[in-house]
């Protein structure tokens, strides 16, 4: 050997200098984690890789989800030829070499070519097509690996040619699950060592990983290095190892205890309270924390309704707008959804009214005696109701001016005080207005004239928000 030759590689030397999560690829599905809904007893992907049928398909998902890694269980089963380059590194002439030594290989010993192609999002539009009449003649089923939507990264003629397979982040029992595994295999993993993880480590490691088996055992790895290399032989991994391994402090946050609850708490009482900073803050731990922001946005449409209400109508639409938002988009870009949603509640004009009435008209229905629908107010749409004497009396309001008629629409004793009592903030100011215009007519026992029409129409569209270049709370 020469001074130039390239020594002979020694697969258990480079097995041995991999990184970790390399290393600790499940070589079967049986040993694969996550994907349940893909890959468990009985579905459809399990069954195409076990029978060796598998076709043209896409895997679209996050970073260390599974994706490559099942590649290469799919590797190790099929009887056709398994061929694997990237997206990042290959251009359209490797593509064209691959082709034809598929076409050659069917052609002469009729065996087909499995190309899987890593982050194929990446090839541009006339790179992808070099692929179609190759999928199309059943010459290479491709198995493409995407990050990104592949509706929209990748080619329509490919795309219709091949099943989209979503894979999901890796939940928490799921990374917890490899993370132990690591920690006990002594072939691959680091059980040689010694290493333990103390439970605070653990949950850290867990929320900053985000789904990602490649960053949480990755980051294992780091934090064993660097505890070993103090020179100590406790190797018990704690919080401030994961979080030099990670470059993130630990937030002190538990998803179902106290902690949960009491910063949530703290979130809804500044948002109610007006401090629109603090609230802010409290958003940024949870978010931080990897709080369900489904959870956050749930709690906002509530306190829409229950601390804003009427005096800002418009709170609940962006409540409701964000919840949509964060299932529509996803996170981390939907946190943007959730900050506008805060600063405007916590920004906008504060009533509990329409909470207050609720339960003041429950208490009434739960406590005082049951009563009957009058008659005049009784459903009259079918035929023979007439003659049950229901709808009769009724004065339909948009046959009077103002659209409105003084009339009773309780049956006496029903109703043990005013249930409703507008705010003197925001649009339910002139929502008060409007009820105290309606009262006087009632108690006068009169319709609106033509000018009183006008001003309780007027009120009416006030309180919707009609009305414009008038200032508001």
């Amino acid at each position: 050997m020469t001074l130039f030759d390239e020594p002979r590689s020694n697969p258990s030397q480079m097995q041995s200098a991999a990184p970790l999560a390399t290393r600790m690829r499940p070589g079967t599905l049986d040993e694969f984690v996550g994907q349940a809904e893909l890959l468990g007893p009985g579905k459809l992907l399990r069954q195409l890789i076990e029978q060796d049928q598998l076709a043209s398909a896409i895997f679209y998902g996050p970073p260390g989800c599974g994706k490559s890694t099942l590649a290469c269980i799919i590797a190790q089963r099929t009887r056709s030829h398994y061929e694997t380059f990237s997206a990042v590194t290959s251009g359209i002439a490797e593509v064209r070499k691959v082709m034809e030594a598929a076409r050659h290989r069917l052609a002469l010993e009729n065996r087909k070519t499995v190309l899987f192609i890593d982050e194929i999002h990446r090839f541009n539009k006339a790179q992808q097509d070099a692929f179609l009449p190759h999928v199309e003649a059943g010459t290479i089923v491709l198995i493409g690996a995407t990050t990104e939507n592949p509706y929209f990264s990748v080619n329509s003629p490919l795309l219709s040619r091949a099943r989209v397979f979503r894979f999901e982040p890796l939940t928490d029992a799921d990374l917890e699950d490899l993370v132990r595994r690591a920690l006990h295999d002594e072939q691959r993993g680091l059980g040689k060592q010694g290493a333990k993880l103390e439970a605070d480590a653990l949950r850290h490691l867990l929320d900053v990983s985000n789904g990602d088996a490649r960053r949480a055992l990755n980051a294992l790895e780091l934090a064993v290095q660097a505890a070993a290399g103090n020179g100590t032989e406790d190797l018990t991994i704690g919080v401030s190892q994961v979080e030099q391994a990670t470059q993130q402090r630990a937030i002190v946050y538990d998803a179902d205890g106290d902690t949960h609850y009491d910063t949530v708490s703290a979130f809804i009482k500044s948002v109610r309270g007006s401090d629109v900073d603090a609230a802010l803050y409290w958003l940024a731990k949870m978010i931080k924390a990897g709080e369900d922001p489904r959870f956050i946005t749930r709690r906002l449409v509530i306190l829409a309704s229950e601390d804003i209400g009427n005096a800002d109508p418009l709170g609940l639409v962006v409540a409701t707008a964000a919840a949509h938002a964060v299932e529509y988009v996803g996170m981390p870009e939907a946190q943007l959804n959730l900050a506008q949603a805060t600063t405007y509640l916590a920004t906008a004009p504060k009533s509990n009214a329409s909470y207050v009435a609720l339960h003041r008209a429950l208490e009434d229905v739960e406590k005082r005696p049951a009563v009957s629908v009058p008659p005049h107010l009784r459903d009259a749409s079918y035929s023979g109701s007439s003659r049950l004497g229901h709808g009769i009396g009724y004065q339909y309001p948009h046959d009077f001016p103002g659209h409105y008629v003084p009339q009773e629409y309780l049956p006496a004793g029903a109703r043990s005080q005013a249930y409703y009592t507008p705010a003197d903030s925001g649009r339910e100011r002139k929502i008060r207005e409007r009820m105290e215009s309606l009262d006087r007519l009632s108690r006068e026992g009169g319709v609106p004239s033509d000018s009183s029409s006008h001003s309780v129409e007027r009120s009416r569209r006030d309180s919707l928000g009609e009305t414009v270049n008038e200032p508001t709370d």
